[in-house]
């Protein structure tokens, strides 16, 4: 390993250092996500000016979008919001819609997405746009391993956000979670909507939420519905329970003869 590299990973573990060490989680500034439950387990809401990461099966990926997009409504809703993706996800899981992200309660006007040809050109755009300060929020949308995403870039990007105060939010599809710096990490899955009324087209978004990382405390797991119009995580409201339909070739009670026991 030559001396420069050697420096800078020392330079790079001195500093996560300090930040942990300074890191009491009542100190960090931080945004209620509205769901009780998951704010009350994270000490207050998501943690600003940090990395946390989002991970989805293939088949999910719409599911950790919609997600992680709330999560960026949360974080910085008047403030611009940089998506990076690498082609692959595009040919993989399809454009992002920008009237979808206004569904969920995104201004497209203070969106802007860049496509990046491979893994590295993500990781130093995603960088790049940390540095920012005039951002709120970076998104760097992965597909699959990644193995240049390892705890050195995690490191960088940690650092990049503690610096700028840019919160970045990794979206990860099809991988498999590996060591990193990040303040929480979430397993996203669908869950299922709510009953709506017959002239609702569709429920609000709802999510599998599990919090498998929580740097300053417990984990847990949540169902988490998302309103888009006050931008905000909330617990769904209790599903009715209908009662069974009596079904229609049933005899009227009157009509029963029960049979009589012979006295003996």
């Amino acid at each position: 390993m030559s001396t420069a590299r050697t420096s800078t990973l020392a330079s790079l573990r001195g500093s996560i250092e300090r930040l942990e060490a300074h890191g009491d989680a009542h100190d960090i500034n931080k945004i209620a996500l509205g769901h009780k439950a998951a704010d009350a387990v994270l000490q207050g809401g998501l943690a600003l000016a940090a990395m946390h990461e989002v991970f989805a099966e293939g088949h999910q990926s719409a599911s950790a979008t919609g997600f992680i997009a709330g999560l960026a409504g949360r974080v910085s809703p008047r403030r611009p919001l940089v998506w990076v993706r690498q082609d692959f996800s595009e040919i993989e899981s399809g454009a992002l819609s920008m009237s979808g992200l206004c569904e969920l309660g995104l201004d497209p006007r203070l969106l802007v997405t860049v496509r990046a040809p491979d893994t590295d050109a993500a990781l130093r755009t995603a960088a790049d746009a940390l540095a920012c300060d005039a951002l709120g929020t970076v998104v760097l949308e992965m597909w699959g391993q990644a193995r240049q995403l390892d705890l050195v870039a995690s490191r960088k990007l940690t650092l990049a956000a503690a610096a700028s105060g840019v919160t970045a939010l990794l979206l990860r599809v099809a991988a498999e979670p590996r060591p990193s710096t990040a303040e929480t990490r979430w397993i996203v899955r669908a869950a299922h909507s709510p009953p709506s009324a017959p002239w609702i087209a569709w429920g609000a978004p709802v999510f599998d939420a599990h919090l498998v990382r929580n740097r300053h405390g417990p984990v847990g797991r949540w169902i988490m519905e998302w309103n888009c119009d006050e931008r905000l995580f909330s617990e769904p409201a209790a599903y009715p329970q209908p009662l069974a339909a009596t079904p229609a070739h049933r005899p009227h009670q009157a009509a029963i003869i029960q049979p009589q026991r012979r006295a003996s």
